[in-house]
């Protein structure tokens, strides 16, 4: 589309119209001194002196490829990610294609989010798949979307677990202003610490949805078959928010009951940047389809036979009526998903099985050494997955301080967001972490100790 400017007299009318009599009007919450053109901006520069600032600032940067070695997890981690995703990724097919709407000329596109879609629905154990959001938290606020809408907005009371991650939580909860929903169980009295039986005592016929996370934030691994099946009694649904590469390994949401399956894409092949973008994914039951957000391929046949993918099944009016759609999200991390896509299909099955026993052991075998040092203790005793959490003889961040000083990064402050954990750290482990590594993480904190 040409780029047509407004006339000035245009640009009168406009003014006129809201009131106003000059574009200048508009902007008068910007500090005078920052308003165009007193931008106080630097002398201008030549690409040859712009890159090597650039190159200059980005090198303060320390990242996990070299500089540092990571046990910080919390929603983000540090997994091998095979050179071919990238590769992938810089197809011009994929890098440059903007949006699916136009089916005929857009099958490449297509094909690569229903296989993302079939991928994900095979691994949380679900009938379908949307083709992805834009973050496990916003993934996890659409599922309260879709059980608002599945029962018409008469059932008021969301029940969300204290162990779901915090921002997914805050995220939650943004979402829900406005929609008359009560959210309940992570309350500030509520206790984290506490196992699934203690949201059972909340449910009631007024509950259209119960959110828990697999593991959950704490690194527990719980079976929930039993509460969802005590909410299914209810008649609500229940969304279990899931850590994918888990899935590699543990029991699947679907084999327990689950309605809604979310989470993070992250894990699946995508570099942890500066904490994003990365993709949400959201995977539900085939009778829950029509009230799912998002976009939906599905695969056809044309006039010739031949087979072809179309958007199918979402509403029309996702799209282009605001007023009538269950979510302003429908669109996806079209890029993202299909790097996750490529990584599935690389590892494959047993590849990600491995991936996720080799997360598992060494996960361990961290908690188990870290657990001997003087002051230090492994918090829980439940079953976890791949991180746990470590109680520390002295505030966390001074023992995150301390690790930095040795190049490595330390487990996330859980005292930031539930206060009855102060001095406690969550400590990940992953494939990328080896057994030296492991080992010099016991051997500084065994010095940490002595300080």
């Amino acid at each position: 589309m040409t780029y047509i400017p407004h006339s000035l007299q245009e640009r009168d009318a406009m003014l006129e119209t809201i009131g106003v009599k000059k574009l200048e009007d508009l902007f008068p919450d910007v500090p005078a001194k920052h308003r165009f053109p007193k931008l106080d901006l630097p002398p201008a520069l030549t690409e040859m002196e712009a890159a090597a600032e650039l190159a200059d600032i980005a090198a303060s940067n320390e990242n996990v490829r070299g500089d540092l070695v990571s046990f910080l997890g919390a929603g983000m981690y540090n997994h091998y990610i095979p050179s071919v995703v990238d590769h992938m990724l810089r197809r011009g097919e994929f890098y440059t294609a903007y949006t699916p709407y136009q089916p005929e000329i857009s099958q490449g596109t297509l094909q690569a989010i229903f296989e993302y879609q079939s991928l994900i629905a095979a691994l949380t154990g679900m009938e379908v798949s949307n083709a992805s959001h834009y973050d496990g938290a916003t993934a996890t606020a659409e599922a309260v979307n879709l059980a608002y809408a599945q029962f018409r907005g008469k059932r008021k009371k969301v029940i969300l677990s204290p162990a779901v991650h915090p921002h997914y939580r805050a995220v939650l909860r943004t979402y829900t202003q406005g929609m008359e929903l009560e959210v309940t169980g992570d309350d500030p009295g509520a206790d984290m610490r506490s196992g699934p039986e203690a949201l059972m005592s909340l449910f009631d016929e007024n509950t259209p949805l119960v959110i828990v996370q697999y593991p959950d934030f704490l690194g527990r691994v719980y079976d929930y078959t039993k509460l969802i099946e005590a909410a299914h009694a209810q008649g609500a649904l229940v969304c279990v928010v899931t850590n994918p590469t888990a899935l590699g390994l543990l029991k699947t949401p679907g084999e327990m009951g689950a309605d809604i399956v979310v989470g993070e894409g992250q894990p699946l092949g995508i570099p942890m940047w500066y904490g994003g973008p990365s993709l949400g994914f959201f995977a539900t039951r085939k009778s829950f389809v029509h009230k799912m957000a998002g976009r939906l391929v599905g695969e056809t046949v044309d006039n010739r036979g031949q087979r072809a993918y179309v958007l199918t099944l979402t509403a029309r009016e996702q799209h282009i009526k605001r007023e009538r759609a269950t979510s302003n999200i429908c669109t996806n991390q079209g890029l993202l998903a299909l790097a996750s896509a490529v990584y599935l299909s690389v590892v494959g099955k047993s590849g990600l099985r491995q991936v996720a026993e080799l997360c598992y052991h060494k996960a361990h075998y961290a908690a188990e050494q870290l657990d001997k040092i003087k002051g230090f203790k492994v918090t829980h005793k439940e079953p976890f997955f791949h991180e746990f959490t470590l109680t520390c003889p002295k505030p966390a961040a001074e023992v995150n301080a301390h690790l930095l000083e040795h190049g490595i990064l330390g487990g996330y402050d859980l005292g930031q967001d539930y206060p009855a954990l102060k001095d406690h750290l969550l400590i990940a482990v992953t494939e990328m972490n080896t057994k030296e590594e492991i080992d010099a993480l016991v051997e500084v904190l065994s010095e940490a100790d002595h300080d």
